[in-house]
Formats: structure tokens, sequence, C-alpha cells
């Protein structure tokens, strides 16, 4: 019955609602979560840790990065209550807009941070290149 509470508890706050719908598409980036949510790396990694904390998501290193995804339900009740909100919350118009804008960050490539960080890689390796030329 305390992992049902503890469920309830963490999906009754909007924002961590509205992670979990994201993450049912997958697993994001902490930074695809901000600038969908468009709340600082601070909160949604509040948000996370809660979610974490109660067993609903998982999360791995991708470099300087963190990747969360949900978490294999090992309860029956957790998996139905997943499912069960992807079929019914999906049309909720917030929810809708945040799959509407996940979609076109991931038509844009990869997380905004891996792209940064290859558009600075790039920007070092033509630097070099333009070194090397002018040697």
């Amino acid at each position: 019955m305390e992992q049902l509470i503890q469920l309830f508890r963490a999906l009754s706050e909007e924002a961590r609602l509205r992670i979990v719908m994201l993450l049912t598409s997958g697993e994001l980036c902490v930074c695809d979560l901000m600038a969908v949510l468009e709340e600082p790396q601070s909160k949604i990694s509040r948000h996370l840790a809660y979610l974490t904390h109660s067993g609903l998501t998982k999360g791995k290193r991708v470099g300087v990065w963190m990747h969360y995804s949900l978490k294999e339900p090992l309860d029956e009740v957790y998996k139905a209550e997943i499912e069960f909100l992807k079929k019914q919350l999906p049309d909720f118009p917030q929810l809708s807009s945040d799959k509407d804008r996940l979609l076109e960050l991931k038509e844009q490539g990869s997380c905004k941070a891996v792209l940064k960080l290859r558009r600075g890689r790039r920007s070092k390796v033509h630097k070099m290149q333009k070194k090397s030329a002018t040697v």
C-alpha cells in the first residue's frame, strides 16, 4: 500500500506528471526536459530526484549529461497506472503541447546539450584547421 501512496504523491505535482508523460516516449536528457517544460535545470533535477526516489525513473550518465527513462515497474499496480496514464492523458492540452515541443526538439537532432557540445567541438576543430593551414 505504501508504494501506491508514494506513486500518487510523485504524480500529484504537475511538473512531475509532465515529466513522466514525456518519458513514456523514451529516454530523455535533462536539457530536453528543461527546454520542453521551460524550467531551470535545478528544478527539473529536483523533480527527477523525487521521481527516482519514488521508483518511477532511473538515470544514467552520458558524458557530462544525465539521461532519464521510466523504470520497468516491478509492481503490477505501477505498471497498470503507467499504462493508464499513457492511454488517458495524451489529449490534455498541456501534455499534448509538451509532446509537440519534444517532437520539434527531436527533429532538430540530439538533445540541446549534445548539440551545443558538438558545435563547440566543431568550432575548435575549425580553429585548429585554420591554424594548421596558416602554418
